[in-house]
């Protein structure tokens, strides 16, 4: 059987194939209102094609654990039971399907507050919806953008508070995956990058300070999600910064720690918290970080990153470079890539019976 459509099991759950949705915003819930954060007919019809397609688990885009947490105005959230409540509608129908729901958790620290990137992106005004943000340190994430306000202890333990809240409520919307989101300069990336974090308090200067609010995310989360469910952690396993940032030796040592915490999975992305930084994109290019990682420690892993092919995604795992690929901007653009995949590769993946003339 191809690696690629073989199950694949953390706990108790078993996931049909190892070709997963990467978590991607689409900007598209209403952002103010008693339904604001809510997913709606396009995230419902979005995720939904995305499972009819064969694909074997589903994240969420970054799913805010406040309002305040938003990327934009209009990104989802899982802070209150309206919201819960529409995710179940989709997270039912996935299920119907055969693929796993899970769903990213985040909070967008420094780089919240900013607008959709097709109305042009940048930082929102209060008067136009806009809120003020926080980070690890008063530091903008480049020039233009919101003076953060750094985070005293106090609120650093209520954001974890948020986070543990939003777990429960992602259990409740019917999720049996929680990611959460310490990747692309977002406020777990924030801490834990000494670019980003430049504290003297217990959550900054030593590796140990910096990854401290990571781990009692990761611990608030797990405390709340059944034993027999899976926790995922997604990192950049690099600032592409030369010297002053994370980097993929941080990212090893991370992992040990996040595995003795109780993580199952890395989803190893990279980059977003250094603005103007060179980034070396090719077909896989982030594969290589993904393979650092899984073969110095025991955390199981996911690889994301231009990848585009049936072949090149079945040699990611054959060779034992990771143990299941997201694909993101490709799934965009092919909603069935896994059942074409398949009909490549020679797997087998869910068919609905509406669609089995055109298998």
């Amino acid at each position: 059987m191809s690696a690629l459509f073989e199950p694949y099991t953390l706990r108790s759950l078993t996931i049909p194939n190892r070709v997963w949705l990467a978590p991607m915003c689409q900007y598209s819930a209403d952002a103010t209102g008693p339904d604001a954060g809510a997913p709606n007919d396009w995230h419902f019809s979005h995720l939904a094609a995305r499972a009819t397609g064969g694909t074997g688990l589903i994240l969420t885009e970054a799913t805010s654990v406040s309002p305040e947490g938003r990327i934009s105005p209009q990104d989802l959230g899982i802070w209150n039971d309206t919201q819960v409540e529409a995710f179940r509608r989709i997270t039912g129908f996935l299920a119907s399907q055969g693929t796993i729901s899970g769903i990213q958790l985040a909070h967008a620290g420094r780089k919240a507050s900013n607008g959709r990137p097709w109305e042009g992106g940048g930082p929102v005004a209060s008067e136009n919806g806009g809120w003020d943000v926080v980070a690890p340190s008063p530091l903008p994430f480049t020039e233009g953008h919101k003076l953060p306000a750094e985070l005293t202890v106090d609120e650093i333990k209520e954001i974890v508070g948020q986070f543990a809240a939003a777990a429960r409520r992602a259990l409740d919307a019917g999720f049996q995956v929680a990611e959460v989101h310490g990747a692309h300069g977002y406020l777990i990336a924030q801490f834990l990058s000494p670019h980003s974090n430049h504290r003297t308090d217990e959550y900054g200067g030593s590796f140990e300070n910096r990854a401290r609010f990571a781990l009692e995310v990761v611990d608030a989360v797990r405390a709340v999600w059944p034993d027999e469910l899976p926790v995922f952690f997604r990192v950049s396993a690099t600032d592409w910064l030369d010297e002053g940032g994370w980097t993929a030796d941080d990212t090893v040592r991370l992992a040990d720690e996040l595995l003795a915490h109780g993580v199952d999975l890395l989803d190893v992305s990279t980059g977003g918290n250094a603005a103007g930084v060179r980034i070396p994109l090719g077909p896989g290019y982030q594969v290589p970080f993904a393979a650092q990682v899984k073969a110095a420690t025991k955390l199981p892993v996911a690889a994301v990153g231009l990848i585009t092919d049936p072949v090149q995604a079945e040699k990611i795992l054959a060779n034992g470079e990771a143990d299941a690929v997201l694909l993101g901007r490709e799934l965009l653009r092919n909603p069935s890539w896994a059942r074409h995949a398949a009909a490549e590769l020679g797997g087998t993946v869910h068919t609905p019976p509406q669609y089995l003339r055109a298998v």
